[in-house]
């Protein structure tokens, strides 16, 4: 068996006197249990086996199978966990640490069939299927490190600047003696300098790999070095951390003096050289052990292991702050969301993940690596991280390293079967590949607060877990020759579909997506036009079919647009007969509109009378037909997105249009139905038609209902009469419309004119003989809309003529 924090090793003097035989039984047994309380565990192992050996008890039995799990030697407590539980005091405690016994060394099938024989189901022992439960098979694979292992123990790894890598060995040889070659976690004796006493090879040292292969042994300078581990470097300041057990000299065996591993720094120069060197300031060599440094120079933290007194349990972990002058602030415990009544060890962080080994959290071994979610003032979220970073045997030295070239690799020690030594290093490949996505908002800021994310595997048929990293992107793992697609939603925002993912063919490690949640633009108004009626009458005329069969055709193609029916009368006839005559007006809207397979849902009725006329046509006021006709309408609004609860897809037909922009979608249809109106004038006249005051009343309620739109007024002329006689009036032809929108209400801080006179004629009638009519198309004004971007200063354009 194998140790999994920094080693060290023990032997102990065992002195026994002559005593009668039972008298001698206890004293062994006693002194058995003095030796565990002092973690000389192996020597306390060898005395129980002895007084087993004369005596077999259940007791004995036990002491011995707890001392095996202490020292993690699989094999051998399982076959004591199978003799304890053969006794007749054994009880369901003992059935559970058997069976734990039995999944560590791979004998599940056995300990079952043996529970079954004295009648007890193995499923049914308090505890166990929690015990065995560990997280799913990840999606990896691990491969021995190249070109670092050996037949001895090597573990950890660190990387300087340079790309040379840094791990521990004791390839150095062994000295066979009479003691087992084991090693453990705890304190240790030292009274052999050349070789460690308790696995019979050489102590540990670090070694150095540089990037031509060559391995070299990196020489501690701190004096009376036995065991010198652990080594982790630090970019920023250029210095290692390491762990060494120092010497004692001139210690007899039978003072069982404890030496306690220390944490101590030494710059490195470019030959790998340590240069000097400085201890922690919480090192105590007699009083606990302070191991395993992990630098995080990025939030400039030193993580290791200890057992100083105020822990949770055996080893925690803990971490000290530093400046850039080496000063160490005091040790802070992780906390129990980390540290349990086990051991945990060898810690590592790598942006919003911490990562740990522990015998005390569930595992599916020895000891397992475990995964975090960090913040610098919390940790949360422990995860095993499942088969086969774990495997039965101990997993530990877990370590993400990037290269110069930015691409990282992940690193793995552990004793598990198959290796080529005691301990390993291995290589953590993924078999899948990443998927990572930016969503982001319209100011392209990722969103960080909640939204689902559906990640299906088209391929496998089944849905795939995401993630969000500490920079708040969306995070999965895909496997190979699939294809997926993805739904993302969020309350108030379009949904987001892609079902381009894929990774067949796929030769780089990350399928990398960006993504934009827009807000729906609810209750957008995009259109408005206006039917009129005639006197006294409801009756849909025919010069007002053709307006609403446009928008019955608009309102069949985008699902997502409602009908809006303002209804309104002339100031004739008394109040109350008004709203019931606008009333039965809106009525003969929807009616029309069912022709169209209109729904009435889709169409919400407003009726006003004669509350809102458009002119000072009031009661008992002389007005003319023309105007009293302007009040005689119904003003139809076509709303987008109109039901403020309902989640909506981005129409089809509008895949590629950014609606960052709502008023986008406004445009479109805008265009697509013709609403923009352009004015025309008779010869040399800047005088409006009646005809066309309908469609600036059309414009106005536009304006009024979309209030983040500005109005381009553009006055021509045709080519008749001089240049400098018509820039005038074409100004007068764009002030009189306007006029016009100003007396309905419209802001004149949303207008804008400009004039071109005759240079920009539809027809060039310069170069051609032209008729009337086309004299008629350029005697114009044209009306554009646009969402305002700017302050308007009041005062009106002048356009050069070109």
């Amino acid at each position: 068996m194998k140790k999994t924090l920094t080693l060290l090793s023990i032997t102990a003097a065992m002195v026994f006197g002559s005593l009668g035989t039972a008298e001698a039984q206890k004293s062994k047994l006693r002194y058995a249990d003095q030796q565990m309380e002092l973690m000389n565990y192996q020597h306390a192992l060898e005395v129980y086996e002895e007084a087993y050996a004369k005596k077999p008890t259940y007791g004995t039995s036990k002491k011995i199978a707890e001392a095996q799990d202490i020292l993690r030697d699989y094999d051998s407590s399982y076959a004591w966990w199978k003799t304890t539980v053969g006794y007749e005091e054994a009880d369901y405690g003992d059935y559970a640490q058997y069976l734990r016994s039995a999944q560590l060394s791979g004998n599940m099938e056995e300990a079952a069939g043996m529970l079954s024989e004295k009648g007890v189901d193995a499923d049914s022992v308090p505890g166990v299927p929690e015990l065995l439960t560990v997280a799913s098979k990840r999606k990896v694979k691990l491969e021995p490190a190249e070109g670092l292992n050996s037949e001895g123990s090597d573990f950890g790894l660190s990387k300087d600047g340079k790309g040379n890598s840094y791990f521990v060995s004791d390839r150095g040889g062994s000295y066979p003696s009479e003691m087992p070659g084991l090693r453990i976690d705890g304190r240790n004796q030292y009274f052999s300098e050349e070789k460690n006493d308790f696995t019979d090879r050489e102590y540990f040292s670090v070694y150095r790999r540089d990037s031509t292969g060559t391995i070299s042994e990196v020489v501690s300078n701190v004096p009376d070095t036995y065991n010198f581990s652990d080594p982790s470097y630090d970019k920023e300041q250029g210095v290692l951390f390491y762990s060494v057990t120092r010497g004692i000299k001139k210690v007899k065996k039978e003072n069982q003096i404890t030496v306690q591993p220390e944490i101590y720094y030494s710059r490195l120069n470019q030959d790998g050289v340590l240069e000097g060197f400085t201890p922690v300031p919480f090192n105590d060599s007699i009083g606990y052990a302070v191991m395993n440094p992990f630098v995080d120079g990025e939030a400039q933290r030193l993580y290791f292991t200890s057992d100083m007194p105020g822990g949770q349990g055996g080893y925690d972990l803990y971490y000290s702050e530093y400046d850039g002058e080496m000063n160490f602030g005091p040790p802070v415990n992780l906390g129990p969301e980390i540290n349990t009544e086990g051991n945990e060890s060898h810690a590592f962080r790598r942006e919003d993940k911490f990562y740990f080994s522990s015998t005390g959290h569930q595992g599916a071994g020895g000891m397992d690596v475990f995964q975090a979610d960090y913040t610098p003032s919390q940790f949360s979220n422990v995860q095993n991280m499942g088969i086969p970073v774990n495997s039965l045997a101990d997993d530990f030295a877990y370590r993400i390293i990037e290269g110069e070239d930015g691409k990282t690799e992940t690193y793995l020690s552990s004793n598990r079967k198959g290796g080529m030594g005691l301990d390993d290093i291995y290589t953590i490949q993924d078999v899948y590949k990443q998927f990572l996505a930016r969503v982001i908002d319209c100011e392209g800021v990722v969103i960080t607060d909640s939204y689902l994310a559906t990640l299906r595997d088209k391929t496998q048929n089944g849905n795939v877990e995401t993630q969000r990293n500490g920079k708040g992107e969306l995070t999965a793992e895909l496997e190979p020759e699939s294809d997926f697609g993805i739904v993302i939603s969020k309350p108030g925002y379009f949904s987001i579909s892609d079902e381009s993912i894929t990774t067949k063919g796929f030769e780089g490690d990350t399928v990398r997506r960006e993504y934009t949640l827009t807000p729906i633009p609810y209750q957008l108004p995009v259109y408005v036009d206006i039917v009129y009626y005639d006197l006294d009458k409801f009756v849909i005329r025919e010069d007002a079919k053709p307006a609403l069969d446009k928008l019955g055709e608009i309102m069949g193609e985008y699902p997502f647009l409602d009908l809006i029916v303002a209804s309104h009368t002339d100031s004739r006839a008394s109040d109350e007969y008004n709203i019931t005559l606008s009333n039965n007006r809106a009525k003969a809207v929807t009616e029309y509109m069912a022709q169209h397979n209109i729904t009435a849902d889709r169409i919400r009725l407003e009726w006003f009378g004669e509350q809102e006329l458009v002119n000072d046509c009031g009661n008992g006021i002389p007005c003319s037909e023309d105007a009293h006709q302007l009040n005689r309408r119904s003003e139809l609004t076509l709303e987008a997105f109109p039901d403020p609860s309902r989640q909506y897809e981005i129409p089809e037909s509008f895949q590629d249009m950014d609606f960052c922009d709502p008023e986008a979608i406004f445009e479109a249809i805008q265009k697509e139905l013709e609403a923009i109106p352009t004015i025309y004038f008779d010869f040399d006249k800047s005088m409006l038609r009646s005809v066309h005051k309908k469609e600036l009343e059309r414009t106005a309620i536009m304006l009024k209902k979309m209030p983040n739109l500005m109005l381009y007024i553009e006055g021509h002329t045709d080519q008749r009469g001089s240049e400098e006689y018509n820039q005038p009036l074409s100004e007068r032809r764009a002030e009189a419309v306007k006029r016009y929108l100003l007396d309905r209400g419209v802001e004149e801080g949303r207008m804008e004119e400009t004039w071109f006179g005759e240079t920009r004629p539809v027809n060039d009638c310069n170069e051609l003989t032209c008729t009337e009519a086309m004299h008629q198309l350029n005697r114009r004004t044209e009306l554009r809309v646009g969402k305002s971007s700017y302050t308007y200063s009041g005062r009106k354009k002048k356009v050069d003529v070109l």
